[in-house]
Formats: structure tokens, C-alpha cells, sequence
């Protein structure tokens, strides 16, 4: 209907523009009325149904996936009037920032959660692995399984914790059911916040998130707890946290209170940066209470990795060789052997004898340095792997359940 009162209006004015063709002033004068009675009209239409607030809130709705927002700012101000759509994004994406941290630990949720994290987390765990997931279930597919079964490779005695709301769920049960079946020890527990940060820097930050006093930026605000919730549940439990595509390459059971740094200094060799994809370390090591303390006073979900990979890197230049904090900063091998850069290469059969060499010769390093290969999923996931190709002996290799991993979904 706003098309067609559009159409007549215009026809009309170009009828009576030909008869004024000596006036370039009231041309000009005339568009501007045309162009704002249109508006006007549609306008008046809109709201006289309410399709404009409803197309708001539904653009914002439809690109958040399920109780976890991820859309952008961007995207609803693109699709909407700038002007009216300023008071409604405020008020969705503070809605959704309250629904996420529902999530993260609602009305009712923290007696079960202590109680079932300590029911589970035994002293007979050859060593306690936790992960995060904060996406639906339906996505935790081939490759996120994958680097389950490498944790039980070599750990058959060991326990995994997924911290997450979305796999603590019946279609969460069916993925991790072939594990359990198999008497492995994995259980997906949704996460409490509030009993996991409390008496830290972060039980006031979370605070003030809450009642709308600190910006949660533009970053999703899952993936800023997520990796707060990492150092939170270490402090409070022990044991090590990986990345959903780390792959465990031998056994953990040695090492302690480590960190992997991702880049070294050329020359000197010193590191440059470290990552958060891998964290080992003690129940209530002061390195994490640190982090959480640096989390909550230098919080910006603006700039990615600033409360993720470049926190952890803060924290480590100002209190390494300090007194009491003792933990050890591992080269990129350990963790990291393949740069985001290179890592299609593993993915591919190589095309000539040089790169078949080249990747023959990582492949053999890694066997001997590494505990783990981060496959750096941002970059990787549009790779299938190539049978024949590096990727797929390392699935042969660490697999328990070996279904083949053809992609990341």
C-alpha cells in the first residue's frame, strides 16, 4: 500500500513539474514536500499497525542464537530508522545482557551447581579438564567432539567439565552419551557466576554489569564471561581449561601451574604473547586472582582479546618473578606449534614434495614438543579435512570414537 500511495504522489508531482519547467527553485522546493509527505505517510502507516517498533525488536531477536546474544549494534541500526531505533536497541540489548547472565547463573541455579561440581570433581580424576560452551548445542558438532576424544586418549582416567547451559540439556546428553557409554567421566553442568566469583574483584564487576552501571561494549557478552568464567572456576577448583578446539597431543598429568605464550621475540626469544586457550594451574593460585582483579578493573568489550589473550599476557609481564607467584611460561610449541597463518596446511594434502617434507617434519615436532594443537577454529572451521592430509592421521591418532572429522559443522 506505501508503494503504491508513493507511486501516485509521484506521478503526480511529475505531471505538474512539466507545466513549471522555467523554475529550477521550485523543483527543488517541490522534492523536499514530496520526499516528506512520502515519509510522513509511511511513517503514520507503520507506527498506525506497529510493524516499526515490532520490526526492531525482531531484527535483534533473529540474529541472537539461543540464550546467548551475538548480534551487532550494527546490524539493527542498518535495518531500522536511526532516530526511533536509538531508545529500542538500548532497551534489547540491555534485555539480552540480563538474559545472558541468567544463564550464566539464574534463581535457583547455584545450589545445584556447587553440588553437582563437587559431586563430580572427585579426588580420583587423573586430572580435571573444564571447558567452555556458549553457543547451542546443535553446534557442538564433529570437531568439538574430536577434541573431547583426544582429552580421554590420553587421560582415560580423567574428568571433563563443560561449563554451559545449552549442553547441560537432553540434546547436550545425546552428544556426550557415546563418551559415557564408554565409562568416560564428562558432564556438562550449567555455570554459576555469582558462587564462582564471590569474595573476588569480579563479584562487583558482575555487579555493576548487572544493574547497568559498567558497559558491556559491542564484544557478546558470553564470550567476556566465558573467559572470566575460566579463571574463576580454576581459582576455585584447580586443573586445567582448554579451548573447545585445542587438541590434546600426550598427557597433561606433569605439568602445573602453566601457561603457553603464542608469539616469541625473533632475536632475543622472549615471549611477546601469551593465550588463555590452555590454563593449567592450582586451586586458588594468585595468578588467577590477579587476572580476575585485572578483569574487573580494565574491563573493555570493546577491543577483542583485551579480557581474554591480552590479559592474561598483562598480568603475566607485571607479575612475573614476583614472590609466591610461581608458574611456568611454556614456548609456542607446547600448545601453539601452528600459527593461525599455516594451520590450512595441516588441513590439506600437500601439493609438492617440498610442503609434503615441510609438513612431515611439523608433524614429527609436534610429536615430540607439543601437549596440544590449537586449531585456531575462527580461522579454520571452512576447512574440511583432506584424507591423506596431516589433519586426518591426527584424528586417527587421537581419536577414541573416530568419526570422521569432515568439518567444523
Amino acid at each position: 500500500m506505501d508503494h503504491e500511495i508513493t507511486k501516485k504522489i509521484t506521478a503526480m508531482f511529475d505531471n505538474r513539474r512539466l507545466n513549471r519547467s522555467g523554475s529550477s527553485l521550485f523543483t527543488a522546493f517541490a522534492s523536499t514536500v514530496v520526499a516528506l509527505i512520502v515519509f510522513t505517510i509511511i511513517l503514520v502507516s507503520n507506527l498506525s499497525v506497529g510493524d516499526y517498533s515490532a520490526k526492531v525488536v525482531t531484527i535483534e531477536i533473529k540474529t541472537v542464537v539461543p540464550y546467548l546474544p551475538l548480534s551487532s549494534e550494527k546490524d539493527l541500526s542498518e535495518e531500522s530508522n536511526h532516530n526511533y531505533s536509538i531508545k529500542q536497541q538500548v532497551t534489547v540489548k540491555e534485555v539480552n545482557n540480563l538474559q545472558v547472565i541468567e544463564v550464566f547463573g539464574g534463581k535457583g541455579v547455584s545450589e545445584k551447581f556447587q553440588q553437582r561440581a563437587t559431586e563430580f570433581l572427585r579426588d580420583d580424576c587423573e586430572v580435571n579438564f573444564m571447558m567452555t560452551w556458549i553457543s547451542p548445542a546443535e553446534m557442538f558438532c564433529k570437531r568439538e567432539v574430536f577434541s573431547v576424544e583426544s582429552v580421554f586418549k590420553h587421560h582415560p582416567r580423567g574428568c571433563l567439565t563443560i561449563l554451559s547451559s545449552t549442553m547441560d540439556s537432553p540434546q547436550g546428553f545425546r552428544i556426550l552419551k557415546p563418551f559415557l557409554d564408554r565409562g568416560s567421566r564428562v558432564k556438562a553442568i550449567t555455570p554459576d557466576m555469582p558462587f564462582l566469583l564471590k569474595d573476588t574483584a569480579g563479584e562487583s564487576w558482575l555487579e555493576e554489569i548487572q544493574t547497568g552501571k559498567r558497559d558491556p561494549g559491542k564484544i557478546p557478552l558470553a564470550q567476556n564471561l566465558s573467559n572470566l568464567m575460566r579463571l574463576a572456576f580454576l581459582f576455585k577448583f584447580g586443573g586445567v581449561y582448554l579451548d573447545t578446539d585445542m587438541i590434546v597431543l600426550k598427557s597433561f598429568k606433569t605439568l602445573r601451574n602453566v601457561i603457553g605464550a603464542q608469539t616469541l621475540e625473533p632475536v632475543s626469544r622472549n615471549w611477546t604473547r601469551l593465550n588463555n586457550a590452555v590454563l593449567v594451574f592450582d586451586k586458588n593460585h594468585p595468578f588467577l586472582l590477579k587476572s580476575i582483579e585485572e578483569f574487573a578493573l580494565t574491563f573493555n568489550g570493546n577491543v577483542w582479546g583485551h579480557n581474554g589473550p591480552y590479559l592474561v599476557s598483562r598480568v603475566a609481564r607485571t607479575v612475573e618473578g614476583t614472590s609466591g607467584y610461581n608458574f611456568t611460561i611454556m614456548t609456542p610449541p607446547a600448545f601453539y606449534p601452528v600459527n593461525w597463518i599455516e594451520i590450512e596446511k595441516l588441513f590439506k594434502v600437500p601439493r609438492t614434495e617440498k610442503d609434503s617434507k615441510r609438513v612431515q617434519v611439523k608433524v614429527l615436532e609436534m610429536h615430540k614438543r607439543s601437549y596440544g594443537l590449537h586449531l585456531w577454529n575462527k580461522f579454520s572451521s571452512k576447512f574440511e579435512i583432506e584424507q591423506g592430509s596431516a589433519m586426518d592421521k591426527l584424528v586417527s591418532d587421537h581419536c577414541i570414537i573416530c568419526d570422521r572429522v569432515v568439518s567444523s559443522s
